[in-house]
């Protein structure tokens, strides 16, 4: 959840929780679909777990932060993948089925739908785990309704029609929980800031100025890492680093002479963070730069330093993506339908579409000058 427990203190519940969250849910999933009468072998069942176990295994500290950051725009899914190839060496190949269903490879299609599709296993597990230790109660969903639902026709995942009311509530869920727990204002803009200190102390480092920090994240600090830097000893390294690592350089760097890092750094260390003003429209390019002037004068920072602490943005919310691989309701005279169509609800069509928010952020000394 990122930086989430800025708003929600509850919400300190970690990766590893989710992963254990996804395994339990896959294996009901397994028994309700042979209970149907779909066949699975025990290879196909090992698989689906490993699969699901592994899927989030390439997230770094704080989530979506470090994919900005850090490492060169490689996404987690990216490094999951990775991770499962070397972890299939070092087990003599008994991964390679479950690689397979995780890179939609393998011939049975609705498997690569348990683990990845706009109902999965993941999703389950994450809507109803988040909304319970955040308190944002309209995340809860019935995700034991919904597996008990779930059958294959045709080899794809579909949800039997009597079930369609426990699909429309996990759509409304998933829109509330990301305006209300992913995308509140606070949680996003505590993100930035940490993407913004990570941005800042690479800069630094790299420009020959000491950092403390651990090991392995001053490695990435030093090193520029894409995707293709990404071998065994890259990998290792990756694998070490946690929240705290993050945290720890946090508190050692809140007293650098960097202005720029120093003040970041504080920010989160004592939650005084930037002010961000969500908007309907675009901010103007005016108004953008009426800020950062107001701030170089008070500060007298260059402008490329005036960029850390006042931009602008976006945030997207699209609760369901009629383009991507839709979900499938299963009638009674055994026709197909997506989702929308079969609904009677017709808020599930506005769910369809994407709602764009804009912001901006800038330090809040600036509505006091």
């Amino acid at each position: 959840m990122g930086m989430s427990y800025l708003v929600y203190p509850g919400a300190h519940h970690t990766r590893f929780h989710h992963a254990l969250g996804c395994l339990h849910i896959m294996q009901k999933a397994v028994q309700t679909l042979r209970f149907k009468g779909v066949e699975i072998s025990n290879n196909e069942e090992n698989a689906l777990y490993i699969a699901i176990l592994l899927h989030d295994i390439g997230h770094g500290p704080f989530s979506h932060a470090m994919e900005h950051s850090i490492v060169e725009e490689v996404h987690h899914e990216q490094l999951s993948l990775l991770f499962m190839e070397q972890l299939n060496k070092e087990f003599n190949g008994q991964l390679s089925l479950a690689i397979q269903v995780f890179k939609g490879e393998y011939h049975r299609k609705f498997m690569l739908q348990l683990i990845s599709s706009q109902l999965d296993m993941d999703r389950m597990d994450y809507l109803k785990r988040d909304s319970f230790y955040s308190g944002v109660a309209e995340g809860n969903i019935n995700s034991e309704r919904l597996i008990q639902m779930m059958n294959v026709d045709n080899d794809v995942l579909v949800i039997e029609e009597k079930g369609i009311y426990s699909v429309e509530k996990f759509l409304v869920a998933r829109r509330l929980m990301y305006w209300q727990a992913y995308l509140h204002k606070t949680s996003v803009v505590g993100e930035l800031i940490l993407t913004k200190i990570l941005k800042r102390a690479k800069e630094l480092v790299q420009n020959g100025i000491q950092l403390e920090a651990s090991k392995p994240l001053s490695y990435f600090l030093e090193n520029k890492v894409t995707l293709e830097d990404f071998n065994e000893n890259v990998l290792q390294k990756f694998s070490y680093l946690d929240d705290y690592d993050v945290l720890s350089a946090i508190k050692a760097w809140q007293f650098h002479d960097d202005y720029v890092l120093s003040n970041l750094c504080r920010m989160i260390i004592n939650r005084d963070l930037l002010k961000i003003k969500m908007l309907d429209e675009k901010p103007s390019k005016e108004l953008v730069k009426s800020y950062k002037q107001k701030f170089i004068n008070l500060t007298k920072l260059s402008e490329k330093e005036v960029a850390y602490f006042v931009f602008k943005g976006s945030l997207k919310n699209q609760a369901y993506n009629k383009q991507s691989e839709p979900i499938h309701i299963y009638k009674k005279d055994k026709s197909i339908e997506d989702v929308v169509e079969a609904s009677d609800q017709l808020h599930l069509k506005a769910l369809s579409k994407q709602v764009t928010k804009y912001y901006i952020c800038f330090p809040k000394v600036i509505l006091e000058s």
